[in-house]
């Protein structure tokens, strides 16, 4: 951060001189320390002019270094430095120890002392030979390796290879004589952090090994994170598969109780049944006033009812507790349809219409439980079908499968009874769907496979690929007047 009184002077652009490899402000030849500030993306970043291998750069505030090149909007400014903005790059840098390896010994006494009075926090050991170094390499990590690059017995490039090894995240800062370009080219392909040139340049040689130790510092950090971020995944994992086993032995003990339930209701629904049928016999061959005998009828209609919504519960609790067990056989699909209609309406109000009969409709079911659905479905129809509604049930076959399609007006609410049912048809291999038209008007498709016997359907002749519907059946229900009036 800056002082809130900040001095600026006009915006200038950078001019670069390649020739003197010199930065121009203004006509001004900037130098090492100046302070100056950049327009990056739409903000003024201030900073300290510093130079390395790689040319100029803006040492920021926060200690992140930003390349200068020729075209760059930029205004000098006058500003200090506050303990707080120097902060980060002493807690980057402190308890933080490099090693410098060189076999000039007097290179490796001057650079530790330039270095205790530049970052004082940044603790310096030194080797004389590369095999020393490795020796201690081997026993601490460092944030830096500062290494000359021609040694006897083992060169620097040599040593990076075996830094790499020893110690990948730990930046290397390779020295190198005066006009050896190609060495340092080879050294920073090899996986070299960066190259100081000789004579060493102590601005260019603290900013950079200042970066180096920063660049460990994040590697670190972000190496905690992946594991803290692991340890966070391997803990919610725990935590959902506890979570899943919870929710599985509740959902078992929700069937156990379901089925205890069910079986529970059953005893008593049934003793009320068998109450009311003698009941009725005792009672038989004596005159009944009309209320008694329209609450008798009300009585079985509830009974009727609870015993389906006990069936329901049973079937329910043995569908989700896989008790559920298909005896299949084959059988004609057209005479079940017929079978199961005609029970339906016989003793109602209700009379059966027939079209059709193109022959046998082969399936592999459980009949009984086909039934049961058919007649969970044709129950909620019921309700439906007075003198201006009615309910159509068509049959047909569409390749290697036959569709039930049930059309009714006036719709009623499906309960539990479709949820039983489509769990039924799915269990063989099949699909129950509904869908709403206008009106009030709603149809129900039941699909099954056909037996591996039975022929497929016909093909269209335009396209080969497209099946076409062949239809076998039409029954249609609908109230029938004089059977109702003779009812009464």
């Amino acid at each position: 951060m800056m002082d809130d009184k900040i001095t600026h002077e006009m915006n200038w652009t950078l001019v670069f001189d390649e020739e003197r490899n010199h930065l121009l402000l203004d006509g001004h030849e900037l130098s090492t320390g100046e302070r100056i500030e950049i327009r990056v993306f739409g903000s003024w970043v201030p900073g300290q002019v510093a130079m390395d291998s790689a040319g100029w750069y803006l040492m920021t505030l926060d200690q992140v270094g930003i390349r200068l090149h020729g075209g760059l909007l930029a205004r000098s400014c006058e500003f200090r430095f506050s303990q707080q903005d120097v902060s980060p790059a002493s807690s980057s840098a402190s308890n933080s120890t490099i090693l410098i390896v060189d076999d000039d010994t007097s290179l490796l006494h001057a650079l530790p002392r330039m270095l205790a009075l530049r970052l004082p926090e940044v603790k310096v050991e030194t080797a004389q030979s590369a095999q020393e170094a490795l020796q201690l390499l081997q026993k601490k990590p460092y944030a830096a390796v500062v290494s000359d690059i021609k040694m006897p017995e083992m060169d620097g490039l040599t040593l990076l290879g075996k830094i790499r090894e020893a110690q990948p995240d730990t930046p290397t800062i390779l020295i190198t004589g005066h006009g050896e370009h190609d060495l340092a080219i080879q050294a920073l392909r090899g996986g070299a952090y960066d190259y100081i040139q000789k004579p060493i340049e102590r601005d260019n040689f603290v900013a950079a090994l200042l970066r180096a130790i920063q660049t460990c510092e994040l590697r670190h950090q972000v190496q905690e994170q992946q594991q803290a971020l692991e340890l966070y995944t391997r803990s919610l994992e725990v935590l959902v598969q506890q979570r899943t086993d919870e929710l599985a032995e509740a959902h078992s003990t929700k069937d156990k109780v379901v089925s205890l339930v069910s079986q529970e209701l059953n005893e008593p629904v049934t003793r009320l049944k068998n109450l009311t049928q003698l009941l009725q016999q005792k009672l038989g061959n004596s005159e009944l006033s009309e209320i008694v005998t329209r609450s008798f009828a009300d009585i079985e209609v509830s009974i009727e009812r609870t015993e389906l919504l006990v069936q329901e519960l049973l079937n329910t609790s043995d569908i989700e507790t896989k008790s559920f067990i298909l005896r299949r056989q084959r059988c004609d699909l057209t005479q079940l349809c017929r079978n199961i209609l005609e029970e339906e309406v016989a003793g109602t109000s209700m009379k059966l219409e027939h079209e059709g009969g193109n022959g046998p409709l082969e399936v592999e079911v459980d009949e009984g439980q086909i039934r049961q659905v058919l007649s969970m479905l044709l129950d909620s129809t019921r309700s439906a079908t007075q003198q201006e509604n009615s309910t159509t049930v068509m049959l047909q076959q569409i390749g290697n499968e036959a569709m039930i399609t049930l059309r009714d007006q006036g719709v009623s609410s499906l309960g539990a009874g479709f949820y039983i049912s489509r769990k039924i048809v799915e269990r063989h291999n099949g699909h129950l769907e509904i869908q709403t038209f206008p009106d009030e008007r709603r149809a129900l498709f039941i699909t099954l496979p056909l037996s591996q016997q039975h022929p497929e359907a016909p093909t269209s002749a335009d396209d080969g690929s497209m099946q076409v519907p062949h239809t076998h059946a039409i029954w249609t229900i609908t109230y029938d007047a004089e059977a109702a009036t003779a009812g009464n």
